[in-house]
Formats: C-alpha cells, structure tokens, sequence
C-alpha cells in the first residue's frame, strides 16, 4: 500500500500539495487526473523519496519513505514524464537491465527480467540498439521497460503514452492490466483521459494542490470539465 497523511509540499511560497492523504492497495489501478500545475507530479513524486513533505506523512508497505529510500525506490517504479530523465546506458538492453543489475540478481534472472519488458513494449530483439537512434516514443517505451524489469510492488507513470503509437499503446495497457491483476499497484498520471479512464479502479483529480475529486470512473465522469480534465467518453477493458 502507498499512503499519504496530510502531505503538503511548497515550493518557496507556492503551495504545490496541499493537505493530501489518500491510500492507493496492492492490485488498485489508479488515474491521477488535473490540469498543469496541479500537483499530480508532485504529489507522486513523494511515493519514492524523489521529494521531501514539508507536512504530513508518506509511508510505501506501511514504513515511512524517509526511514529507508532504499527500500521505497525498491517498491515503487517511476516512469518520468521525459523519458531522458530516467534513461542511464548506451543500449537498449544495457539500460533495462541497469535496474535489475543494482538489486544484485544473477544474469540469468536480469535477462529474463529484460526480455519480458521489452516484449511487454514491443521492443522484443533490440537489445543492442543505441539508445541515441531511438525515436521519442521508443525511448519512453524503454523507460517504462525499466521500470517494469525492476517488477516493483507499485509501478507510478507520469504521462506515459506521449508519443506513443497505437500498437505500442495498446501492448503497454495489455502489460500494466495484467501487473494491476497479478497485485502490482498501479498509478497512471495524465490530464488527457483517452485510453484510461476505462481500465481505472480509481481516479482522483488534483485541483490546486488538493484532492478535487476521488471516484470510481462512472462517478468521476460526472465532476471532470469542472477541472479541465479531458474525458474521451470511451470505453474499455479495466486493469
């Protein structure tokens, strides 16, 4: 479980998170929805140490963040919203496997960790491929890959279908339904619905550094324009 207890982060004066507490279980899959600025990122950023709460407490499988970052950055997996923030080796196959080779597993169980997640991004036999040549969309497959090779308790996505194509999109939902089924949590940060909204157990929507909304999606749907959050009114399956 992810949970937050009046968290507040300001930076200088502005009040980015304001008051949040909210839990997110094991097996829950949920959209974190709002317009720019907020506080979607912020708030998510939190769940792994990445930012400190001015206020309020964070906790990851009922242990503070603060008290071991090690083990939170274990649990929960962060795909950044600029795949080049997370990206760290030459090749494809190099930077899946980075994750994997800092938990100290043997080499057998890093390759199959890197072949699941490059399948599970249609990247399947690139493994040698410079990262350099790689497109926008395909470098923010690889950071979802190694993310996913890290096969976290919770895996966090900001904005992760930006540049995607269709197939690609279609397999990375396939893979995060399937993870959400088999107990991982899963927490999807957009301000565009297309292609969520439906596989949500869940969606809360930021406004102002506060939680606005927190529903299940039929519920959700109602509130949305009020907070300048796109809602394609389609359909699908659920994660």
């Amino acid at each position: 479980m992810i949970r937050t207890d009046g968290l507040v982060h300001r930076y200088g004066d502005t009040i980015a998170v304001d008051g949040v507490s909210v839990s997110i279980d094991d097996g829950e899959c949920v959209v974190v929805a709002g317009a720019n600025g907020s506080g979607k990122t912020t708030l998510v950023r939190h769940f792994n140490g990445l930012l400190e709460p001015d206020a309020g407490i964070v906790e990851v499988n009922g242990r503070a963040v603060a008290e071991d970052l090690v083990a939170a950055r274990t649990a929960v997996g962060m795909v950044f919203q600029e795949p080049r923030d997370q990206l760290v080796a030459a090749t494809v196959g190099a930077d899946v496997a980075f994750g994997p080779e800092n938990l100290g597993l043997n080499r057998a169980e890093i390759d199959r960790r890197v072949e699941t997640a490059l399948s599970a991004v249609n990247l399947d036999g690139r493994e040698e491929q410079p990262v350099t040549d790689l497109s926008g969309g395909e470098r923010e497959r690889v950071a979802i890959a190694g993310a996913l090779a890290m096969e976290p308790d919770h895996l966090v996505l900001d904005e992760p279908f930006t540049g995607l194509d269709a197939p690609a999109r279609a397999s990375v939902l396939d893979r995060l339904r399937a993870l959400a089924t088999e107990g991982t949590s899963v927490v999807i940060v957009t301000h565009d619905l297309r292609d969520v909204l439906d596989l949500a157990d869940r969606v809360l929507v930021m406004a102002d550094g506060a939680v606005a909304v927190d529903d299940d999606p039929s519920g959700a749907r109602a509130s949305l324009l009020r907070y300048d959050v796109e809602d394609p009114g389609r359909t699908g399956p659920r994660c």
